[in-house]
């Protein structure tokens, strides 16, 4: 039986069922316009790994709290 009924929004962090705390907005130059802006979650745990993986490849945009309003990330 399947519920319509969404779940939580999860880390995006590989295996991690935490909730999530944090959006990344990010994007990468060479596939991206400038003004879009992907979204991977994060919890507290998993926010500075994820922040230095999209960091370090100048895909990082911002980091903001969770906003479970903010447009669906789609599949992590």
């Amino acid at each position: 039986m399947t519920s319509d009924v969404p779940g939580p929004a999860l880390c995006s962090a590989k295996g991690c069922q935490a909730p999530a705390t944090w959006d990344l907005l990010w994007n990468n130059p060479r596939l991206h316009t400038p003004e879009r802006r992907k979204i991977w979650l994060a919890c507290d745990e998993h926010r500075a790994s994820l922040t230095d993986f999209l960091g370090s490849r100048s895909f990082l945009k911002d980091v903001q709290p969770h906003d479970p309003d903010r447009d669906d990330p789609g599949p992590r």
